[in-house]
């Protein structure tokens, strides 16, 4: 069965639906398209498996399509001009939909792209990995990395709709897979403490793949995140609740080296990060820190920081992160397990001795 759920905003309302085998459902398509031109973006590692299948079900269109390098390291403006290049030398007009088939990477480069051409196109986000169907296909941001930071050249902009096919999931490798779970665990920590309880008694039958177990997550996971769209589309407010664990899990990501790291695995340390800096501020129990690192390991994901970095990366990296303000770090922390806050005013000599606990381990 299909399930829909919808990001109420207004008149850029958008439906994401939630089921098997959506890529071949011509009319899940179509109720988005409003010319005849379809731009499908997708990369070497999607297009074998699924590009067929959407042209099958889009063959009443004019059909373009571009095959990007597969890798958060390809997530730059140079690689994104390979999606101008296909629709100016197919002469694509202001009418095209341009398609974002693959993880997150194809859907914020995709999107961003969408956002550029003509002033803005419209676009639709089909993604293929557990990550990009739970977060970040839902939401509206676009952007591509810097080699100073991640994602900081970007632009929101809301898809037509999200198509998330759950069949999509069975070719995902394992890694790729435990990434995707580091975001839905993310929901329980910052607003969902009923659903972080649910997480810890069905983890091993995610791990598995149970398929009613993963859609339930799924449909939670996007909900929880829509709900927060609706409520603070330009993450003015209450949307930063869902960076926990990005900040730390961003300078991860780029100290490390794009793609060394996968987004995932960076939050999935971030968060543990927050915790333990949580608990320092007096806000966590040491065993509500326990939980939330044996949940993480319970997800195959990992929970110490790579070996490269220090104290001094992490702070200089942090710098450039987009939730500084005022040369102030913003960061997202946890006065309970599905209490979440955003924070300027955390002790720094604890944030240091964080830092230093987890650079330490190295």
């Amino acid at each position: 069965m299909m399930k829909t759920l919808q990001v109420a905003l207004g008149d850029r309302s958008y439906p994401i639906h939630i089921g098997e085998n959506l890529l071949s459902e011509s009319d899940l398509f179509t109720a988005h398209i409003r010319g005849k031109e379809v731009l499908i973006v997708t990369n070497e590692t999607v297009a074998p498996l699924y590009l067929d299948t959407v042209k099958t079900a889009l063959n009443d269109y004019r059909l373009e399509s571009v095959i990007l390098p597969d890798g958060e390291q390809y997530k730059t403006l140079d690689i994104m001009q390979l999606i101008f290049d296909r629709l100016l030398e197919a002469r694509l007009s202001r009418q095209v939909t341009i398609i974002a088939l693959g993880g997150g990477v194809i859907g914020d480069m995709a999107g961003f792209a969408a956002a550029c051409y003509q002033r803005g196109v419209p676009f639709i986000q089909v993604p293929t990995t557990l990550l990009s169907q739970v977060d970040s296909s839902v939401g509206g941001k676009t952007a591509v990395n810097h080699p100073l930071g991640k994602n900081m050249i970007g632009a929101f902009y809301q898809p037509q709709c999200v198509l998330a096919d759950t069949d999509t999931l069975k070719t995902l490798d394992d890694r790729q897979f435990s990434s995707g779970l580091a975001e839905v665990i993310k929901y329980g920590l910052i607003n969902d403490a009923e659903f972080f309880d649910w997480l810890e008694q069905n983890m091993s039958l995610l791990v598995s793949r149970d398929p009613a177990a993963l859609a339930q997550a799924i449909a939670r996971s996007c909900q929880d995140k829509a709900t927060i769209v609706a409520d603070d589309e330009r993450e003015q407010g209450v949307r930063a609740l869902l960076n926990l664990g990005h900040t730390f899990g961003h300078a991860i990501e780029t100290g490390s080296g794009y793609g060394n790291c996968l987004h995932g695995e960076a939050i999935a340390i971030g968060m543990v990060m927050a915790a333990d800096l949580s608990q320092r501020m007096g806000w966590l129990s040491t065993e509500k820190v326990t939980r939330i690192s044996n949940i993480m390991i319970a997800a195959n994901l990992p929970v110490t920081v790579p070996d490269k970095l220090s104290s001094a990366d992490f702070m200089n990296l942090m710098a450039v992160d987009k939730k500084v303000q005022d040369g102030l770090i913003r960061l997202v922390l946890l006065k309970d397990i599905g209490q979440a806050i955003i924070s300027d005013n955390y002790d720094g000599d604890a944030l240091a001795e964080t830092l230093a606990k987890f650079t330490a381990e190295n």
